[in-house]
């Protein structure tokens, strides 16, 4: 099962930087026995693993060389492939650039590489429906993407970004079949690919029938995205190190932090 990481945005909420947000260092991990700085993007590549992912697709832009460099080819257990998304046109457009890589019959997980969420294996609560998402409670739910659902965990409506939502719980990551990936894809061209946000194309989905599910099954969640997500990160994580799972890059064998790229 692929997972997608779709992490070809500029990080505008908290440039300047040295490295792709990505690559921002938050806590540590253990690589045979020698603590190195861990990537905030390794704590969603690992959490995607431990949901069955067993082969991982970045969506990268063409600035973004730090990523190759620090992943590589990834592990023997969980090769890593690379997809470039040209121009930052929103996640709809990241996600559906490695659509090609998907077959029609399997399930793929996808989640924000600028995110760190507990618990880490709450992927694995999702089910085999056409799509699901894994919800977390937060207390700005206006900032994100608050998913209404009725007491079934029937998707109601993804309300994006909106003062009103209706609900503290928002998306934090998602399983879909790979045909229902291409019908999403094929509505998003219907609409002129006017849908930057994933929410409101779910939404026209689920207006011609589409059926969707929600398990509030998450803990706590942080966008890292911000320089006070950033430090909320940093007290979530505190001085635990985690087992490198994924990472097999220069940067990442050399135990260094990363230093170029954007």
């Amino acid at each position: 099962m692929w997972g997608i990481v779709p992490a070809a945005g500029i990080g505008s909420r908290i440039q300047p930087l040295a490295c792709s947000k990505e690559l921002l260092p938050i806590g540590s991990v253990d690589e045979g026995g020698v603590l190195r700085p861990r990537a905030v993007s390794e704590y969603l590549v690992d959490r995607l693993v431990l949901g069955g992912a067993t082969k991982i697709a970045f969506v990268i832009s063409t600035a973004k060389a730090d990523m190759v460099e620090y992943y590589g080819a990834g592990s023997e257990t969980t090769p890593v492939a690379y997809v470039v998304q040209p121009e930052p046109h929103g996640l709809c457009d990241a996600l559906f650039r490695a659509l090609p890589l998907v077959r029609d019959e399997e399930h793929v997980l996808v989640g924000l590489p600028d995110t760190i969420w507990f618990p880490d294996g709450a992927l694995a609560e999702l089910g085999e429906e056409d799509l699901s998402f894994l919800c977390f409670p937060v207390d700005r739910p206006e900032l994100f993407d608050a998913v209404d659902a009725d007491a079934a965990e029937n998707v109601l409506e993804v309300q994006v970004k909106d003062v009103r939502a209706r609900t503290h719980w928002i998306w934090g990551a998602f399983k879909v079949k790979g045909n229902v990936l291409r019908q999403l894809h094929s509505l998003w061209v219907e609409r002129s690919q006017s849908d930057a946000y994933l929410g409101t194309l779910v939404n026209a989905w689920l207006a011609r029938g589409g059926r969707a599910r929600a398990r509030k099954v998450g803990r706590s969640y942080v966008d890292v995205g911000t320089i006070d997500g950033y430090r909320e990160a940093v007290k979530a994580t505190g001085t635990t190190s985690g087992v490198a799972r994924v990472a097999n890059g220069r940067r990442a064998a050399g135990a260094t932090t990363p230093r170029t790229g954007s």
